[in-house]
């Protein structure tokens, strides 16, 4: 049985006097694909910042595999409209930022941290691009690249913030292919935020569905139901559930799922 890699225990966060969610008490556990969902300001960024440590909770606790402050490895992976374009990085560089921690200031890489980037970039898909301008990639490839900069820190968990927002069809299947086969294969647990509920629906195995100041956790059987996204977006939502995978659209009726 998966032990929990992280537990929030009657955790609340917010900024200030700004209480943005409370009582949180729900854990991911080790090899999890864990999808946050929720509607913009609903508070899915601030329990990413609480994962991640840049944000202290006001009350309660937030467990890391087992003991407080235990040191997980994070690969976290922003949104590609966060990351400077001015500076003319190549795919490689940026990668290479990713072995930053591990090298420490003033020291200059070394054949293990090039061995790591290399396997990133290999695992990602984009080695034959690494000597290409990042700002000059397509959508799937800057993700691609973000994704393997990530890898390079070599984590135990790999968090995405909207990975693919912006993207065609095409780009998002294979982007969200890659997560699954890096999760398989490097035994990772995944922590994906998405609006985009399709992709979660098909992808994740558990969801935290972000409401206004709370959370509610389970399968994704249990949290995508018609009832429940109607009720969380204000229109009629249904659920459809077919052999190539689920769609969830606007309905006019609840229930045909």
């Amino acid at each position: 049985m998966s032990s929990p890699l992280i537990e929030f225990r009657n955790v609340s966060l917010g900024y200030g006097r700004k209480l943005i969610l409370r009582d949180l008490s729900f854990a991911i556990n080790a090899g999890d694909f864990f999808g946050l969902v929720g509607p913009n300001g609903s508070g899915k960024t601030t329990i990413l910042r609480a994962i991640l440590g840049t944000l202290k909770s006001i009350t309660g606790e937030i467990k890391f595999s087992g003991s407080p402050g235990a040191n997980l490895a994070f690969g976290y992976v922003p949104q590609r409209e966060s990351v400077d374009l001015v500076l003319p990085y190549t795919v490689r560089e940026l990668v290479m930022m990713g072995r930053f921690r591990r090298i420490g200031p003033f020291r200059r890489a070394g054949k293990v941290d090039h061995a790591v980037v290399d396997r990133s970039l290999e695992h990602a898909g984009i080695l034959d691009l690494q000597n290409r301008p990042f700002r000059d990639m397509s959508g799937g490839q800057k993700q691609r690249t973000l994704i393997a900069r990530a890898l390079a820190t070599e984590p135990t968990v790999l968090i995405l913030d909207e990975p693919t927002n912006g993207m065609d069809l095409a780009s998002r299947m294979g982007t969200l292919e890659l997560v699954n086969t890096l999760r398989n294969e490097n035994r990772l647990t995944v922590i994906m935020v998405s609006h985009l509920l399709d992709d979660v629906a098909n992808h994740a195995q558990r969801i935290a569905l972000v409401e206004n100041r709370f959370v509610v956790v389970g399968t994704r059987e249990d949290i995508l139901t018609p009832e429940r996204l109607s009720s969380l977006y204000g229109i009629p939502i249904d659920v459809v559930h077919t052999d190539t995978g689920t769609t969830i659209l606007p309905g006019r009726t609840h229930g045909h799922s």
